[in-house]
Protein backbone atom coordinates (compact mmCIF):
# COMPACT_ATOMS: atom_id res chain seq x y z
CA UNK A 1 0.00 0.00 0.00
CA UNK A 2 1.25 3.26 -0.71
CA UNK A 3 0.19 6.55 -0.45
CA UNK A 4 0.07 9.09 -2.70
CA UNK A 5 -0.71 5.78 -4.92
CA UNK A 6 0.46 7.57 -7.58
CA UNK A 7 2.54 10.15 -6.70
CA UNK A 8 1.16 13.89 -8.87
CA UNK A 9 4.23 16.38 -6.82
CA UNK A 10 3.80 19.85 -7.49
CA UNK A 11 6.30 22.18 -9.55
CA UNK A 12 8.73 23.70 -7.19
CA UNK A 13 9.76 26.96 -7.87
CA UNK A 14 13.29 25.53 -9.98
CA UNK A 15 15.37 28.74 -9.69
CA UNK A 16 15.21 28.41 -5.46
CA UNK A 17 15.20 24.46 -5.50
CA UNK A 18 18.61 25.04 -7.39
CA UNK A 19 19.78 26.91 -4.42
CA UNK A 20 18.37 25.06 -1.52
CA UNK A 21 17.75 21.42 -2.98
CA UNK A 22 14.77 19.46 -1.68
CA UNK A 23 14.77 15.57 -2.73
CA UNK A 24 11.83 13.71 -1.72
CA UNK A 25 11.70 10.16 -1.93
CA UNK A 26 9.37 7.32 -0.99
CA UNK A 27 9.97 6.11 2.48
CA UNK A 28 9.31 2.20 3.53
CA UNK A 29 6.70 2.58 6.44
CA UNK A 30 6.62 -0.33 9.16
CA UNK A 31 3.14 0.19 10.04
CA UNK A 32 3.41 -1.15 14.18
CA UNK A 33 5.92 0.90 15.13
CA UNK A 34 4.86 4.19 13.16
CA UNK A 35 2.75 7.23 14.67
CA UNK A 36 1.42 9.84 12.71
CA UNK A 37 1.22 13.43 13.58
CA UNK A 38 -1.47 15.79 11.98
CA UNK A 39 -1.00 19.74 11.91
CA UNK A 40 -3.24 21.67 12.14
CA UNK A 41 -5.71 20.62 9.73
CA UNK A 42 -8.51 22.78 10.57
CA UNK A 43 -11.58 25.30 9.53
CA UNK A 44 -9.04 28.57 10.01
CA UNK A 45 -6.35 27.60 8.05
CA UNK A 46 -7.93 24.64 5.27
CA UNK A 47 -11.08 25.43 4.47
CA UNK A 48 -11.80 28.10 2.00
CA UNK A 49 -12.83 31.63 3.16
CA UNK A 50 -12.41 30.24 6.96
CA UNK A 51 -10.37 32.52 7.96
CA UNK A 52 -7.34 35.31 7.70
CA UNK A 53 -5.09 32.67 7.01
CA UNK A 54 -7.28 30.23 5.21
CA UNK A 55 -7.46 29.89 1.29
CA UNK A 56 -9.81 32.64 -0.20
CA UNK A 57 -10.25 30.05 -3.08
CA UNK A 58 -9.83 26.48 -4.34
CA UNK A 59 -6.59 26.11 -3.48
CA UNK A 60 -4.67 22.95 -5.09
CA UNK A 61 -1.48 22.70 -2.75
CA UNK A 62 -4.64 22.87 0.93
CA UNK A 63 -7.18 20.59 -0.97
CA UNK A 64 -4.15 17.61 -1.91
CA UNK A 65 -3.02 17.75 2.04
CA UNK A 66 -6.30 17.28 3.15
CA UNK A 67 -7.17 14.48 1.16
CA UNK A 68 -4.05 12.70 1.85
CA UNK A 69 -3.79 13.12 4.87
CA UNK A 70 -7.33 12.00 5.38
CA UNK A 71 -6.41 8.58 3.56
CA UNK A 72 -3.09 7.89 5.28
CA UNK A 73 -5.44 8.47 9.17
CA UNK A 74 -7.78 6.14 7.72
CA UNK A 75 -5.00 3.68 7.37
CA UNK A 76 -3.54 4.27 10.17
CA UNK A 77 -6.78 4.08 12.14
CA UNK A 78 -7.91 0.74 10.45
CA UNK A 79 -4.65 -0.90 11.43
CA UNK A 80 -5.24 0.11 15.19
CA UNK A 81 -2.04 2.46 15.20
CA UNK A 82 -2.02 5.67 17.17
CA UNK A 83 -2.49 9.31 15.46
CA UNK A 84 -2.00 12.47 17.06
CA UNK A 85 -3.62 15.51 15.67
CA UNK A 86 -2.83 18.91 16.55
CA UNK A 87 -5.53 21.98 16.60
CA UNK A 88 -3.93 25.61 16.59
CA UNK A 89 -6.22 27.17 19.28
CA UNK A 90 -5.46 30.48 20.47
CA UNK A 91 -6.91 33.11 23.50
CA UNK A 92 -9.18 36.03 21.99
CA UNK A 93 -7.33 39.00 21.79
CA UNK A 94 -3.68 37.20 21.84
CA UNK A 95 -1.53 38.72 19.00
CA UNK A 96 0.22 36.43 17.38
CA UNK A 97 2.36 38.94 15.42
CA UNK A 98 3.38 39.25 11.82
CA UNK A 99 -0.29 37.04 11.34
CA UNK A 100 -3.69 38.38 11.15
CA UNK A 101 -5.69 36.88 14.22
CA UNK A 102 -6.89 33.59 13.32
CA UNK A 103 -7.95 30.41 14.97
CA UNK A 104 -9.38 31.87 18.14
CA UNK A 105 -11.11 29.79 20.59
CA UNK A 106 -15.21 29.68 19.69
CA UNK A 107 -14.64 31.29 16.52
CA UNK A 108 -15.12 27.94 14.44
CA UNK A 109 -11.96 28.43 12.90
CA UNK A 110 -10.27 26.35 15.61
CA UNK A 111 -11.95 22.69 14.43
CA UNK A 112 -10.33 20.14 12.54
CA UNK A 113 -11.76 20.35 8.52
CA UNK A 114 -14.75 18.62 7.86
CA UNK A 115 -12.75 16.00 5.93
CA UNK A 116 -10.86 14.85 9.38
CA UNK A 117 -13.91 15.50 11.95
CA UNK A 118 -14.35 11.68 12.53
CA UNK A 119 -10.63 12.06 14.37
CA UNK A 120 -12.42 13.25 17.05
CA UNK A 121 -14.25 10.35 17.99
CA UNK A 122 -11.87 7.82 17.00
CA UNK A 123 -10.37 5.53 19.70
CA UNK A 124 -6.90 5.37 18.23
CA UNK A 125 -7.01 9.35 17.98
CA UNK A 126 -5.40 12.11 20.17
CA UNK A 127 -6.50 15.51 20.13
CA UNK A 128 -4.35 18.41 21.62
CA UNK A 129 -4.89 21.50 21.57
CA UNK A 130 -2.33 24.10 21.46
CA UNK A 131 -1.92 28.18 21.87
CA UNK A 132 1.51 28.68 20.01
CA UNK A 133 3.23 27.47 16.77
CA UNK A 134 5.12 25.34 18.24
CA UNK A 135 3.43 21.65 18.84
CA UNK A 136 5.99 20.35 21.10
CA UNK A 137 5.68 23.22 23.01
CA UNK A 138 1.74 23.73 23.07
CA UNK A 139 1.29 19.92 24.53
CA UNK A 140 2.92 21.28 27.97
CA UNK A 141 0.56 21.48 30.36
CA UNK A 142 1.94 25.14 32.18
CA UNK A 143 0.35 23.51 35.84
CA UNK A 144 2.17 20.18 36.09
CA UNK A 145 4.73 20.29 33.17
CA UNK A 146 3.61 16.96 31.60
CA UNK A 147 4.10 17.17 27.94
CA UNK A 148 1.19 15.00 25.95
CA UNK A 149 2.98 14.90 22.81
CA UNK A 150 6.19 13.30 24.77
CA UNK A 151 3.75 10.55 26.56
CA UNK A 152 2.42 9.92 23.98
CA UNK A 153 5.15 8.60 21.88
CA UNK A 154 6.61 7.04 24.94
CA UNK A 155 3.20 4.90 25.51
CA UNK A 156 3.02 3.78 22.19
CA UNK A 157 6.65 3.20 21.61
CA UNK A 158 6.86 4.63 18.33
CA UNK A 159 10.05 4.66 16.32
CA UNK A 160 8.67 6.14 13.69
CA UNK A 161 7.05 9.58 13.03
CA UNK A 162 5.32 10.61 10.38
CA UNK A 163 4.31 14.65 10.01
CA UNK A 164 1.87 15.80 8.11
CA UNK A 165 -0.48 19.12 7.96
CA UNK A 166 0.13 22.72 7.66
CA UNK A 167 2.05 25.34 7.24
CA UNK A 168 4.67 23.34 5.84
CA UNK A 169 7.36 26.22 7.01
CA UNK A 170 5.54 27.57 10.44
CA UNK A 171 4.01 24.71 12.18
CA UNK A 172 5.30 21.59 10.94
CA UNK A 173 8.52 22.90 10.57
CA UNK A 174 8.42 24.15 14.22
CA UNK A 175 7.42 20.90 15.29
CA UNK A 176 10.08 19.15 13.48
CA UNK A 177 12.72 20.37 14.44
CA UNK A 178 12.11 20.55 17.99
CA UNK A 179 11.33 16.37 17.43
CA UNK A 180 14.56 15.83 16.28
CA UNK A 181 16.97 17.94 18.93
CA UNK A 182 14.02 16.02 21.17
CA UNK A 183 15.38 12.42 19.48
CA UNK A 184 18.64 13.98 19.83
CA UNK A 185 18.49 14.69 23.35
CA UNK A 186 16.86 11.33 24.34
CA UNK A 187 13.43 12.55 25.06
CA UNK A 188 12.25 10.49 22.36
CA UNK A 189 12.62 7.06 23.50
CA UNK A 190 12.65 4.80 20.79
CA UNK A 191 12.06 6.92 17.72
CA UNK A 192 14.51 7.47 15.30
CA UNK A 193 13.03 8.40 11.78
CA UNK A 194 10.96 11.77 11.39
CA UNK A 195 9.21 12.15 8.46
CA UNK A 196 7.32 14.56 6.66
CA UNK A 197 5.06 13.60 3.92
CA UNK A 198 5.24 16.32 1.48
CA UNK A 199 2.63 16.12 -0.36
CA UNK A 200 0.00 15.94 2.94
CA UNK A 201 1.66 19.27 3.97
CA UNK A 202 0.57 22.62 2.63
CA UNK A 203 1.16 26.58 3.40
CA UNK A 204 -1.23 29.93 3.18
CA UNK A 205 -0.47 32.29 0.47
CA UNK A 206 -0.50 35.58 1.60
CA UNK A 207 0.26 38.13 -1.27
CA UNK A 208 2.40 41.81 -1.12
CA UNK A 209 -0.81 43.58 -2.11
CA UNK A 210 -2.96 41.46 0.58
CA UNK A 211 -0.39 42.29 3.75
CA UNK A 212 -0.57 45.66 2.55
CA UNK A 213 -4.22 46.19 3.02
CA UNK A 214 -4.33 44.22 5.95
CA UNK A 215 -2.08 46.91 7.09
CA UNK A 216 0.31 44.08 8.45
CA UNK A 217 4.39 44.45 8.51
CA UNK A 218 6.64 43.21 5.27
CA UNK A 219 7.66 39.76 7.04
CA UNK A 220 3.82 38.96 6.79
CA UNK A 221 4.54 38.21 3.06
CA UNK A 222 4.10 34.52 2.43
CA UNK A 223 4.66 33.20 -1.19
CA UNK A 224 2.86 29.70 -1.18
CA UNK A 225 5.50 27.79 -3.28
CA UNK A 226 8.73 29.56 -2.17
CA UNK A 227 7.71 29.27 1.49
CA UNK A 228 6.35 25.54 1.04
CA UNK A 229 9.79 24.55 -0.63
CA UNK A 230 11.63 26.80 2.61
CA UNK A 231 10.03 25.15 5.01
CA UNK A 232 10.72 20.90 3.37
CA UNK A 233 14.79 22.42 2.80
CA UNK A 234 15.31 23.51 6.48
CA UNK A 235 13.44 20.47 7.94
CA UNK A 236 15.78 18.35 5.61
CA UNK A 237 18.52 20.04 6.45
CA UNK A 238 18.42 19.45 10.04
CA UNK A 239 18.03 15.66 9.23
CA UNK A 240 14.05 14.92 8.91
CA UNK A 241 13.39 12.32 5.82
CA UNK A 242 11.09 14.09 3.61
CA UNK A 243 9.10 11.66 1.81
CA UNK A 244 7.38 11.74 -2.02
CA UNK A 245 5.25 8.72 -0.75
CA UNK A 246 4.74 7.06 2.15
CA UNK A 247 4.92 2.59 1.06
CA UNK A 248 3.19 0.91 3.84
CA UNK A 249 4.08 -2.28 5.18
CA UNK A 250 1.80 -3.51 7.74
Amino acid sequence: MSFPASPAPLDSPLALDARLPVRPAPYECSLPSAGLILVDEINGFCQVQGGALAPQADNAQVTRMVALSDDVARCFSAHARPLLAFIDSHSPGVPEPPYPAHCEQGSGEDELVAELAWLESDPHATLVRKDCINGYIGAIDPASGVNALQEWVGRQRLKTLIVAGICTDICVMDLVLTLLSARNHGLLGEVSDIVVLEPACATYDLSAESVAALGLPAPAIHPQRDAHHIGLYCMASRGAIIASQLRIQA
